[in-house]
């Protein structure tokens, strides 16, 4: 026996020996690799990342890690890769520091990891490599005599599973502990005793007990005293005590332990074994001398487990799942059935953040069976009737779900590029009601019109001198000139701020409106019939619309469920006739941080258009197709941009 505790002593020596020199070396490895960070951090700031050298004036707190380097990288132009596996939160104050002290100090201080690739500088966790070590097991002294059966056990300290475990291994005999004692630590010494004789000294020495299940089978479990009958003092209330109260008189076992609070509140610790629901009642109440009053016959029976419950907890855990409740009245408990008129409880429950409409719909099913709900939108707040368990279990749910709903706003920057341009070029003649006089435009468009007179003077003028006589136009005879070209740019800018709570659809539309008529006849009798014209107007709309539904999730992040529509008027309309549009559509979820911003759009519609007039086959001949005949032709470019910025509002 004397060597082996001597060798046992020389395993311990050695095994602190080492783990102290893998101590040394890690803190000497420590130091040599900050200073080799610090070297390469110097060199790169004198050579290829001069940003390494920029100062740092900052104060944060409780900012990640990953958005604090990220920030400081961007300003001072460095380039570096961060893992994503960081999740550090950083308090710090940095002034008229240089970048790579920073980096150098947050190695350090968080235990980090810098590599270096060109002029690229990774972040990473740092991961210590520890040698391997041999684990020296203390030797358990335990020895088992197999032809007279006897134990011997020498323990100081040892553990529970490894001395079982020795024991079953040395007698062949399964000794099994229970999980929760896993932890355990036994000491005790005994010698040449018979096994079942040792294994219960063994269990008192340790506040254990043993089970024998069967033939080759112990149990070790935590041992509990159950004290006999004439111990107790029937009645009585114990405030604290060590002896708890135990009734073998009922059905099954009834364990209960009574303590009083500062307060002057009654907490109990049950333990009960299939044991009636009205006989528990009975038991508990008249040990914390509480009057109940029972309506119906509770039938079942019960097993059950609580620690420093009060009595009405105590009744809730027991009703719970059964149509059994109790409602408390002045110091009287009255107990009966759920539906049992006068034991239904009236309750207001008023919500602090979020707005009573449709709440009852989000409560469940199953807690709300039985409770009447309603309503009341003027002290925002809903009424309930029913059994007091469940209207607990309502309110305790309410108030999970009556959180603060953050309020989305929602900054739309509509932008719209047009830009046009159309060429008219012609020859019109013609006669019109009366004389046209001599008038139009010579620049900057020539758009002219002759009257007759001036067409006669000019006919005059050609052929005078000459046998040629071209005639005359008549008085309300007219000819028009036109070269016009014209060039239109516009940029359009509206910039809606919209707001909405977290999961409700904003909506913003912007547009026009176009009116054409309409000319309808009708004939008015019979014999002489009358022809009547009436004119009706109608009216064409081109919008863009968005509707934005926001959802808003951890660490700020807001989906938007987006949808634009965007239609718009094309081309020249028709006489009494709607004009012509083109609608566009697109619909778009994104998720984005809070006060980012993010472009939508681009959309680039183009519109051509090209007509003519003008007299059959002359106005397709070249050169003269410019005297009898007139054409225009237009294009125009339209670009829609749509920029969004949410912000979370709390």
């Amino acid at each position: 026996m004397l060597k082996r505790t001597t060798y046992a002593k020389l395993k311990v020596i050695l095994s602190v020996t080492v783990w102290l020199s893998i101590y040394s070396y890690t803190n000497l490895f420590a130091q040599d690799r900050f200073q080799e960070i610090e070297q390469k951090l110097n060199e790169l700031a004198s050579t290829t990342v001069s940003g390494l050298n920029g100062k740092v004036e900052i104060s944060v707190n409780n900012v990640s890690i990953q958005e604090f380097l990220r920030g400081l990288a961007k300003v001072n132009n460095v380039n570096l890769n961060l893992d994503p596996t960081l999740d550090i939160k950083v308090i710090n104050n940095f002034s008229n520091e240089t970048f790579a002290n920073v980096l150098l100090f947050l190695a350090r201080e968080y235990n980090l990891d810098l590599s270096f690739v060109g002029s690229i500088i990774s972040v990473s966790p740092y991961k210590q490599a520890i040698p391997l070590v041999k684990h020296f097991s203390k030797e358990i002294a335990i020895s088992f005599d197999k032809t007279a059966g006897s134990l011997t056990m020498d323990l100081k300290g040892d553990s529970l599973p490894l001395v079982t475990k020795m024991i079953t291994q040395l007698s062949n005999i399964n000794v099994v502990w229970a999980p929760y004692l896993k932890e355990k630590i036994v000491t005790g010494y005994i010698q040449n005793m018979p096994f079942d004789l040792a294994l219960s000294t063994f269990a008192f020495a340790n506040d254990l007990a043993i089970n024998k299940a069967e033939e080759g089978l112990y149990l070790i479990e935590k041992k509990i005293d159950l004290p006999q009958l004439s111990n107790r003092k029937t009645g009585a209330i114990r405030k604290g005590s060590e002896t708890p109260y135990y009734d073998p008189s009922q059905l099954g076992k009834i364990l209960l332990d009574v303590k009083e609070t500062l307060d002057g509140e009654k907490l109990l610790t049950l333990d009960a074994d299939e044991v009636n629901i009205k006989d528990i009642i009975k038991v508990v109440s008249q040990q914390l001398d509480i009057e109940y009053f029972l309506f119906a016959n509770l039938n079942g029976s019960v097993t059950t487990h609580i620690v420093a419950r009060s009595y009405e907890e105590f009744l809730s855990h027991l009703f719970k799942g059964t149509d059994y409740t109790f409602k408390k009245q002045n110091d009287l408990y009255l107990i009966g059935e759920r539906k049992q008129e006068g034991l239904r409880v009236t309750k207001v429950v008023r919500l602090k953040y979020r707005s009573v409409e449709n709440i009852v719909n989000f409560i469940p099913g199953n807690i709300k069976q039985g409770v009447e709900i309603k309503e009341f939108s003027e002290l925002n707040a809903i009424v309930l009737s029913g059994s007091y368990p469940q209207i607990q279990e309502i309110e305790a749910f309410i108030e999970s779900i009556d959180e603060v709903v953050p309020l989305v706003l929602i900054e739309v920057i509509l932008l719209d590029i047009r830009k046009s341009k159309s060429t008219k070029v012609g020859l019109i003649a013609g006669l019109g009601d009366s004389t046209v006089s001599t008038q139009g435009t010579i620049l900057p468009g020539f758009d002219f019109a002759f009257s007759s007179a001036s067409i006669n003077n000019f006919l005059s003028n050609i052929t005078a001198g000459t046998p040629i006589n071209l005639g005359k136009v008549t008085p309300n005879f007219y000819l028009g000139l036109s070269a016009i070209d014209n060039q239109d740019n516009a940029n359009v800018r509206s910039v809606p701020k919209i707001s909405t709570l977290n999961g409700h659809q904003a909506s913003f539309s912007v547009g026009s409106q176009r009116f054409y008529s309409i000319n309808q006849q009708s004939l008015i009798g019979t014999q002489n019939p009358v022809v009547q014209t009436t004119q009706q107007w109608n009216n064409v709309e081109a919008n863009m619309s968005i509707s934005i539904k926001p959802l808003v999730a951890e660490n700020d992040q807001v989906t938007l469920e987006i949808d634009v529509q965007i239609s718009d008027f094309i081309g020249d309309p028709p006489a009494n006739a709607p004009p012509p549009s083109t609608n566009s559509q697109f619909q778009s979820l994104i998720r984005i941080k809070s006060d980012e911003m993010v472009i939508l759009g681009g959309i680039e519609r183009i519109e051509k258009s090209q007509s003519g007039t003008g007299i059959p086959l002359l106005s397709r001949i070249p050169i003269l197709k410019w005297f009898f005949g007139s054409r225009s032709k237009s294009k125009s470019t339209t670009i829609s941009v749509v920029f969004i910025k949410p912000t979370i509002i709390y």
